[in-house]
């Protein structure tokens, strides 16, 4: 199959790599030239510098040809853009494009383009740890690092404590508390105390 990718940033260029690796045809385009370096030097696709938008760089790059197209930049409205002229102006059946406004997924339905929202893929995975038994594991993907949840009742030892009294694992961190229904990201977790009740929700790369 052949196959057109927007955009060479670190999502970009493992899904070219990936693409290739299994045979199809791969040409990835992208406004910054250096950004072919993410490539690895095995790729034998094809690679055009340019703005995605444009549709002789589009050409160039082979658009004529495709059977499908993916935009995954990062810029919501550069994505849009090029998936619906991939989609309206040459046909392409295949489109799929990379969102993190969730809002944005109505205009890319309309348009018949499969999305995939990176907020939406963070907030089910949360959603997902909180509603798991006690160290049940809740794996995500993101860009190209893997990385796991896990929900815990607060350990009796913690109560009255704070996120600097736990022992952590290598490599894992304090994401979330909740707290009477409610969740308390880390980042907002000013002079925290931990009570009964609370649940603890880590993150760690794996």
């Amino acid at each position: 199959m052949n196959i057109l990718i927007i955009g060479c940033g670190m999502v970009g260029s493992r899904l070219a790599a990936e693409l290739d690796r299994c045979g199809h045809d791969v040409s990835v385009v992208d406004n910054d030239e250096t950004s072919f370096e993410k490539l690895p030097s095995d790729f034998s696709g094809f690679t055009t510098t340019g703005v995605a938008i444009d549709t002789e760089v589009l050409r160039k790059a082979g658009i004529d040809s495709c059977d499908a197209f993916c935009a995954v930049t990062g810029s919501d409205n550069m994505n849009i853009m090029s998936a619906e002229i991939a989609s309206r102006s040459f046909g392409i059946q295949r489109v799929f494009a990379r969102i993190r406004e969730v809002s944005k997924g109505e205009i890319f339905e309309s348009l018949g383009i499969n999305t995939v929202c990176t907020t939406s893929l963070v907030v089910n995975a949360a959603r997902e740890a909180l509603e798991t038994e006690p160290s049940e594991l809740s794996k995500l993907r993101l860009e190209d690092h893997s990385v796991s949840f896990v929900t815990m009742d607060l350990p009796e030892q913690l109560i009255g404590g704070a996120p600097e009294d736990i022992i952590y694992e290598p490599g894992e961190v304090l994401f979330a508390v909740i707290r009477d229904g409610k969740m308390n990201f880390f980042c907002r977790m000013n002079n925290i105390v931990f009570r009964e009740g609370d649940k603890l929700i880590f993150v760690k790369e794996v």
